[in-house]
């Protein structure tokens, strides 16, 4: 089968979008399709990129600075429609409403081609980020919503990655068309829990004998990070020698390092930079206990990860992550920007061994579920019902 893939965040962006657009690539490539993604340039100008086994069209693009990463393809349509017409794909699976997914998603319904369309955004995805915007948040919150109506209603198929995305999206009751929550996916066989080399500690100056709380993802603003950091200010008077390991990088790094000035916890705190997807593993094998403070997630992928590799979560009630936090199982859910709240929860955790045990394994349970091959089996499945293949 003939796949095209567009999404407007892709690698070496680094986000929930672009990792599981890429996980997708690879995954269906690997099972002998023909896969053809669309992605914005790096560079600027447009140019042909193999990525392993699949080809990735890089469209003209321009920095986009509120985000890490991001760049934007201001006028794809001649490019896309180019793209479009000389693949001929079978079926076209968008991943942003963005430029590239609306100017995919207007050729793909002029030709005619099948197109299933998933839904990773949240508009306090965007808000957060923009500080200008908070003001008018809840307007844009609803134009975004309707926005995203109107355009997923232009697609043959709908998904998102979670049950509970689908219902914090009552606007979705007005579509007609099939909908159905298909999870991101994890690599079971990448993500696992292991003993990382001493060397990786010396690499990120962590001590290996100190309990770690992790976070791993983009640093920005929509994480609500300063939130973790105030919270491990209340741990550190519980658990002294505990360390914050920050893996990541995003805009609001500077931020957070003005605040763990003030808070006087540098010593303690350590944050990694962008790193390789080899290291991200291994990091992820590191902590004691991983931390999501973020409430705008519809899934989170790197929380999957972290659970897959063994962890215990704390994560805020908010979005979709009490599918993969569940109270008392593997975790604690907190609310919304409760610093203490969350130390609570970490602190339980990284002062109690017999409590993180339990908690890593139900991890492990939950992971399970969401292997990144039932997913591909899933997408397979729509694309083989909407091609007739």
């Amino acid at each position: 089968m003939k796949i095209l893939i567009t999404s407007d965040l892709y690698y070496p962006t680094i986000n929930g979008v672009a990792t599981f657009s890429r996980n997708l690539a690879k995954g269906l490539a690997d099972r002998g399709h023909e896969v053809v993604v669309i992605a914005p340039s790096q560079r600027g100008k447009k140019h042909d990129e193999v990525d392993g086994n699949y080809l990735i069209k890089r469209t003209t693009a321009v920095p986009f600075p509120f985000y890490q990463n991001l760049k934007v393809s201001l006028s794809p349509n001649r490019e896309v429609k180019r793209i479009i017409e000389d693949f001929n794909p079978d079926v076209i699976h968008i991943q942003l409403m963005l430029t590239l997914g609306a100017a995919t998603m207007r050729y793909g319904n002029k030709f005619g081609i099948p197109i299933v369309s998933t839904n990773h955004a949240m508009p306090e995805n965007l808000i957060d980020n923009l500080k200008l915007l908070a003001p008018f948040s809840r307007p844009i919150s609803y134009m975004l919503q309707a926005y995203g109506t109107r355009f997923h209603s232009k697609a043959d198929f709908v998904t998102l990655p979670t049950q509970a995305a689908i219902d914090m999206y009552s606007a979705y009751e007005k579509m007609t068309i099939p909908m159905k929550a298909i999870s991101n996916g994890i690599d079971l066989q990448r993500f696992q829990p292991g003993s990382p080399a001493i060397d990786l500690y010396r690499k990120f100056d962590l001590d290996p004998d100190r309990p770690i709380v992790s976070y791993v993802g983009r640093i920005d603003g929509e994480k609500h990070l300063s939130v973790l950091v105030r919270a491990f200010d209340i741990v550190r008077r519980e658990v002294p020698e505990a360390q914050l390991l920050l893996v990541g990088d995003g805009v609001d790094v500077a931020n957070l390092k003005v605040l763990i000035n003030e808070l006087e916890l540098t010593e303690a705190v350590r944050f990694t930079g962008r790193v390789s997807d080899e290291d991200i593993t291994e990091l992820h094998r590191v902590g004691t206990v991983f931390c999501m403070p973020s409430p705008a997630e519809l899934q989170s992928i790197a929380t999957l990860e972290a659970m897959s590799s063994g962890q215990p979560v704390v994560a805020v009630d908010a979005g979709a992550l009490k599918e993969l936090c569940q109270d008392g199982r593997n975790g604690y859910l907190c609310p919304k920007d409760d610093d203490q709240a969350i130390a609570n929860g970490l602190i339980k955790i990284l002062t109690d061994a017999d409590l993180r045990q339990k908690f890593s394994e139900q991890s492990l349970v939950i992971a399970r579920t969401h292997d990144l091959n039932t997913s591909l089996d899933a997408f397979e499945e729509i694309y083989r019902d909407l091609t007739n293949a």
